[in-house]
């Protein structure tokens, strides 16, 4: 399994894979999420989107935005087929990484309010929330974490 940036041809492929991921939160949160409307020819135009690749399958995708101070994860899917083997940690392992690799502090994120299920997995993973507030019509939550 590796990870590496997402190629042009890509991006039907990985809108796919992000709209698979996030339909089960639709009825949950009464409303597409954000990063199921997402311009990922644009995402990988700007060297943001990564993939986790398997045998030349597509199995994960996090996109990234990197600030003067922080690193963003902007989104992280795995395919509906592949969730609870582990990819999702392998993503979020190598985010805390890139951040490391361009001497960054901190990584931040944002999810839905209702998506408690991540909410907590991020808090295990030891990302603190820092506010909740209403964005672009959505509750979302914010997380960081600082990297030693």
């Amino acid at each position: 399994m590796s990870i590496r940036p997402a190629r042009p041809e890509e991006a039907p492929l990985l809108a796919a894979l992000v709209e698979r991921a996030y339909a089960p939160w639709v009825p949950m949160i009464g409303r597409r999420p954000a990063p199921m409307d997402d311009d990922y020819a644009a995402r990988i135009e700007a060297g943001e989107a990564w993939v986790l690749e398997e045998a030349g399958a597509a199995r994960g995708v996090v996109v990234i935005e990197q600030h003067a101070d922080h690193l963003m994860l902007d989104n992280i899917a795995v395919d509906p087929a592949r969730q609870g083997t582990g990819e999702g940690r392998i993503l979020l392992d190598f985010v805390e990484a890139e951040a490391r690799r361009r001497g960054l502090p901190e990584v931040r994120l944002y999810t839905n309010a209702l998506m408690e299920r991540n909410i907590a997995l991020y808090a295990r993973r030891g990302y603190a929330e820092t506010e909740r507030r209403q964005e672009k019509g959505f509750a979302r939550v914010f997380m960081a974490k600082r990297l030693g």
